[in-house]
């Protein structure tokens, strides 16, 4: 490894788009935390909304793009606002439904070429985009694009609800690519049937109806230990990474695999007596599938490698959304 622990924790500290969710708590203190009444259950950090829907739930999320990538690369902008939102919603058990847009472009080439991403990545995960609202003036240098989807989930899969001495399993395709230019990520779905993406996505889907784990998230803009600290941060918990034992493609480095968006990438908090099954499922399916840390009841995130330790977050004194689950006293 080129980094300490402690460098490599400084890095993922700082890394931009960890730093980015550090607005989400006023948001949840105003609008969910004392929000407004209905049937939806509690969020604590939920990628989508859980809402009780005749024998089942129904899953509503909403994701925006980032406007560097969205200028610059327009046509994978489109594509991921499809994949980002898809991914929410097989990460919480459910399976996609339909999904709608909000779409702001001035430019018609622009507009053109972020409409053609979109149609791609709903062909490749076949979700259809059944509406949305288009602002046509809009000026070039501030394009906007957001996407909303509804999944409906049998036994949904929260985020919050990790328990101490909870296997962390990351699972993952480390056959793929460098993805976009202007934002760190990795491709592991260009290549790949549509067939072939959603029989590894709904494994996810089966893992939550069979209950093999407590909880979930994908691998967001944070990184794969951004993630991790947020799903711990929502759990009230914290955990213990073995470094060592995380997998990387050889085409990237550590440091550079940690920071990376994925389009397949998922944490899962497991019981321990459920996490070989939960690791063979996966393979059976082609993904990488490892234990890397477990969780632990002391709410701070440890980095390990062999002896050598590096505390990555302390949420007794430090936040990153300020989302936790009410602990029981």
């Amino acid at each position: 490894m080129d980094l300490s622990l402690s460098e490599l924790a400084s890095q993922v500290r700082n890394y931009p788009g960890l730093l980015r969710k550090n607005p989400i708590e006023d948001v949840f203190e105003s609008l969910l935390l004392h929000g407004q009444p209905g049937p939806h259950l509690p969020n604590y950090g939920d990628d989508a909304a859980v809402i009780p829907w005749k024998d089942g739930f129904l899953l509503l999320a909403a994701d925006g793009i980032m406007t560097r990538l969205l200028i610059q690369e327009p046509y994978a902008a489109g594509k991921s606002a499809v994949m980002v939102t898809v991914n929410d919603i097989y990460s919480m058990g459910g399976r996609p439904l339909a999904m709608v847009n909000v779409l702001a472009s001035g430019n018609e080439e622009h507009r053109r070429q972020v409409v053609a991403g979109i149609k791609r990545g709903c062909e490749k995960l076949k979700v259809p985009m059944v509406g949305g609202h288009l602002h046509p003036d809009a000026p070039p240098e501030t394009p906007s694009l957001s996407v909303a989807i509804l999944g409906w989930a049998q036994k949904p899969l929260r985020s919050h609800l990790a328990e101490a001495e909870d296997d962390l399993i990351f699972a993952t395709d480390l056959k793929g690519q460098i993805g976009c230019h202007s934002v760190v990520s990795w491709d592991a779905n260009s290549g790949k049937s549509p067939e072939e993406l959603l029989y590894r996505l709904d494994a996810l889907t089966l893992i939550a109806e069979r209950e093999w784990a407590h909880a979930a998230k994908d691998v967001s803009n944070a990184g794969l230990l951004g993630t991790l600290c947020i799903m711990m941060e929502n759990s009230g918990k914290g955990a213990e990474i073995d470094v060592p034992s995380i997998p990387c493609p050889p085409e990237l480095d550590l440091q550079t695999w940690i920071l990376s968006f994925q389009s397949f990438g998922f944490l899962l908090s497991v019981p321990r007596s459920l996490s070989q099954v939960v690791i063979d499922l996966f393979k059976t399916r082609d993904i990488d599938a490892v234990v890397v840390g477990r969780v632990t009841e002391d709410p701070r995130v440890v980095l390990k490698a062999s002896a050598r330790k590096a505390t990555l977050f302390d949420f007794k004194r430090e936040k990153i959304t300020g989302i936790s689950y009410p602990q029981s006293t």
